[in-house]
């Protein structure tokens, strides 16, 4: 039986005449140069499948770093919005603490700010993921803290806004107007009655003009009570609110009715010459809780 050959033999032809050439390769080196290329390739087929392998991976952490900036970013932001806001509280807070001390008189040392304006920490600005979800989980103490002084802030205003829309109503209510046009004939204070001739107290003032001219109402109220009243002849009376009463006498024409609600300035009556009157003329009276007190305190004109 034939010897199996060690070597394996290429021809090398070459173009025209040129002498065929023989290249003698041991077969031993063949096969070493078959199994490097084997492994080279399937290394490559193994490396080329771990890359597929890893590919989604590496495209959802790309994504996740991405979203991680995005956050860092929108981190900041919201820092930066936080504090403006709550450089903004810290203005109301002192304007209001102001208008309490202009209005009272005093100010409230137990008002005190609930948070000042919040920085933006350096690892905020530098930090990737972990100060990210530090500054994330702070985040809700802090709004916590801002919505609580925010409420506090609008309660506060609230009890100013009341405060002052009541200082308007009683602005309202106090009889600042003269109800009539004419000449002041007699003060409020110890006078001669003109009918009896006797020192009595006037507690009013007498405004003459002609018969029927308008008296109007020196400031909002309701009609409490309108008819005739001895001496005084038609009267009527006006509730401002405040224990503040106004009433009026010796009218020709009543013009409004019992329980009607009246704004400043309107027409409410007629001058006239009713009761124990020497001549046409209006009685203003202004009761603060029942006692009569000047009406001229009270006229601003």
């Amino acid at each position: 039986m034939p010897k199996k050959t060690q070597q394996l033999t290429v021809l090398v032809v070459g173009q025209h005449a040129e002498p065929v050439r023989r290249v003698h390769l041991p077969r031993r080196l063949l096969l070493q140069g078959a199994g490097l290329v084997a492994v080279a390739v399937l290394g490559t087929a193994l490396s080329f499948g771990h890359y597929l392998s890893l590919l989604p991976e590496w495209r959802e952490n790309r994504t996740l770093r991405a979203e991680n900036e995005e956050l860092r970013r929108t981190m900041v932001q919201v820092k930066d919005r936080l504090s403006v806001i709550a450089a903004a509280v810290e203005r109301v807070e002192r304007y209001d603490q102001k208008l309490r001390t202009a209005v009272t008189g005093r100010s409230d040392p137990e008002r005190g700010l609930a948070m000042g304006p919040v920085a933006v920490p350096d690892e905020a600005q530098r930090g990737p993921a972990p100060a990210a979800h530090e500054n994330l989980a702070a985040l809700p103490g802090r709004l916590g803290s801002l919505m609580g002084e925010a409420e506090r802030q609008e309660q506060s205003l609230r009890e100013l806004q009341e405060y002052f829309d009541d200082r308007h109503s009683l602005l309202a209510s106090t009889p600042s107007l003269l109800p009539t046009r004419g000449w002041l004939t007699s003060e409020f204070g110890v006078r001669l009655d003109p009918v009896s001739a006797e020192r009595r107290m006037h507690e009013g003032m007498d405004v003459a003009t002609p018969h029927g001219q308008a008296v109007l109402a020196p400031s909002d109220g309701t009609v409490v009570f309108k008819g005739w009243e001895g001496g005084y002849g038609n009267v009527l009376v006006i509730d401002h609110g405040y224990g503040v009463k106004t009433r009026y006498g010796h009218l020709s024409q009543i013009g409004v009715a019992l329980g009607e609600r009246v704004k400043r300035g309107a027409r409410i009556a007629a001058v006239g010459n009713t009761g124990k009157s020497t001549g046409p003329h209006l009685h203003y009276e202004v009761r603060v809780n029942g006692v009569p007190e000047n009406p001229r305190k009270f006229i601003l004109e």
